[in-house]
This record gives C-alpha cells, sequence and structure tokens, in this order.
C-alpha cells in the first residue's frame, strides 16, 4: 500500500508530501460527535487486518481521493468507496475510520475549519472531474502548494451538493460509453446498440460497468442523467422540458426516478433550491 498522506491512531495528521503541514491533534470533544456508530465501526476486525485507521476525528475539513486502488471510509453508520473518480469530503468533527485497499495511493487535502465554511454538514461522495483531478494531482507533486489554498477549496467543493456518486468505468468500451452519455444524455442507445458500434458484445459491456462502477449500465445511466437534470433545474427550465433533455421517455417516469433517489419530486427541490418549501 502507498499513501501520501496518513492519520494515526490518536488522531495526529502526518504526510510524506513537503507541502503539507503537521496538523495538531484532533479530539471528539471539538464537536458533538456521534458516538452511537463508534462501536459498530471499533467491531470491524478488517480495519487491522486490511490496514486502514481506526475512528478518529479532526478539527479540519478533510477531502480524500484515491487516485490508485480503492478505499472505504465508514462514518454516521454509512460505508463509503473510493476511487479514481469518486471523492470524499469529511466534514470538521465527523468521527470516521478507514479501511485501505492493498494497493491504494490516497491523497488527502486539509481545510481550516474555522476559515473554511463547508457546503455539507455530513460526509458526502462527490464525483472527480477531469480538472480535479489535475489539480490533486499537480498539488501532490508540487512542492510549492499552500495549504488551506482557497482556489483550491473552491474548486474541490464546486460540485453540485445534491449529486449522486457515479463511479467512472476504465475499459475502452465502456469509459466511450460514458464518455457518450455525458455528452448527451438524452442519448436513448441501449446497451446493445452502444456495443455494436463500438465492436463489442453487450454482455462484455455490461459486465465492465458492472465490475468498474460496481452498477448496471441502467443504473448507472439514470444516474448520470439525474445529476444533469440537477443541473437544468437550478437554471429554472421547467420539469417536463428537463426530463426531456436527459433522456427520460416520459415527464412521469422523470420523476418517479428523482424521488426514487432523491426523496423528493423535482417539483419540490425547485421549491427548496429557492427558499420556498412550501
Amino acid at each position: 500500500m502507498t499513501t501520501m498522506t496518513a492519520h494515526t491512531a490518536d488522531g495526529t495528521r502526518r504526510t510524506t508530501t513537503p507541502h503539507r503541514r503537521p496538523r495538531p491533534r484532533a479530539t471528539a470533544d471539538l464537536r458533538p460527535a456521534p458516538v452511537a456508530t463508534v462501536p459498530a465501526v471499533l467491531a470491524d476486525d478488517s480495519l487491522i487486518t486490511v490496514g486502514g485507521h481506526p475512528p478518529h476525528v479532526h478539527d479540519f475539513h478533510q477531502f480524500l481521493y484515491v487516485p490508485l486502488g480503492a478505499i472505504t471510509v465508514s462514518a454516521l453508520g454509512q460505508h463509503h468507496e473510493l476511487t479514481a473518480s469518486v471523492a470524499l469530503w469529511i466534514p470538521a468533527g465527523v468521527v470516521h475510520s478507514a479501511r485501505f485497499g492493498p494497493d491504494a495511493v490516497v491523497v488527502s487535502e486539509s481545510f481550516d475549519a474555522a476559515l473554511f465554511d463547508l457546503p455539507y454538514a455530513e460526509p458526502t461522495p462527490v464525483n472527480v472531474t477531469d480538472a480535479q483531478r489535475a489539480l490533486l494531482l499537480g498539488r501532490m507533486r508540487s512542492s510549492t502548494a499552500e495549504p488551506d489554498d482557497p482556489r483550491a477549496f473552491a474548486a474541490l467543493s464546486a460540485a453540485h451538493p445534491d449529486s449522486l456518486p457515479l463511479p467512472q468505468p476504465v475499459s475502452p468500451a465502456a469509459l466511450a460509453v460514458a464518455r457518450g452519455l455525458a455528452h448527451d444524455p438524452s442519448d436513448g442507445r441501449t446497451a446493445t446498440e452502444w456495443a455494436a458500434g463500438l465492436y463489442t458484445s453487450s454482455t462484455s459491456l455490461r459486465r465492465a460497468f458492472r465490475a468498474e462502477t460496481g452498477m448496471a449500465f441502467s443504473e448507472w445511466r439514470t444516474r448520470l442523467r439525474l445529476n444533469h437534470a440537477l443541473y437544468l433545474l437550478d437554471q429554472g427550465q421547467l420539469v417536463g422540458m428537463v426530463a426531456a433533455r436527459v433522456g427520460f421517455v416520459s415527464t412521469n417516469g422523470f420523476i418517479l426516478a428523482f424521488r426514487r433517489y432523491f426523496g423528493r419530486t423535482p417539483g419540490s427541490y425547485v421549491q427548496e433550491q429557492s427558499g420556498n418549501p412550501n
């Protein structure tokens, strides 16, 4: 396992990259901690046998990214798997633990909680863009990158706060499909039709999505479409128009999918965003 940044069991932060500075020991009384979730995490023996960090807490906001391999972060009763395309924001004061894969490279950026207002109250997975990936890797290699850089914070916290985690496939055919749908989420081609155009089998394409993203092709495409829908709704576009633009056959189908994943209808979401929950 290769880690660029590490945290000891007592909360002390250390790093191998020259641009990071040591952090003071963090204590659990900095913010009311979700104590009820700690015993369940402590009982996970794989934290020790596989490698990682037992439950601990920071007084700074942490952005965890894994350009190689995978890690699992447990907090508030949930388990978040991080990959090269999905990172995690962990707000200051939240008790969490981590389990590392044997080949994981972990990049950690931390930001002073007194200086930066994180838009997330709980650990939140975010989809990593190409620009964010370039920023993170550049800072990892740099000997002059400043800690608590406001430009880095702005770039890393710019994702839509309600976006669904969407791991990206890596094999050529599946990645081509992912990029095509990202460019045009309304593309209605089936996995079979995509596969024919890429000179592969639909079985291979479906297996690639399942193995590389943890989702079926149809599930992955639905999440991508709903993520695009969030931005269109924020722009004030009508629900029916948004449904068509992101590829749903009917407005009712879009509303049902939106409510399934986000817990409210698109109309309710728009009202909440406008500050009028009624």
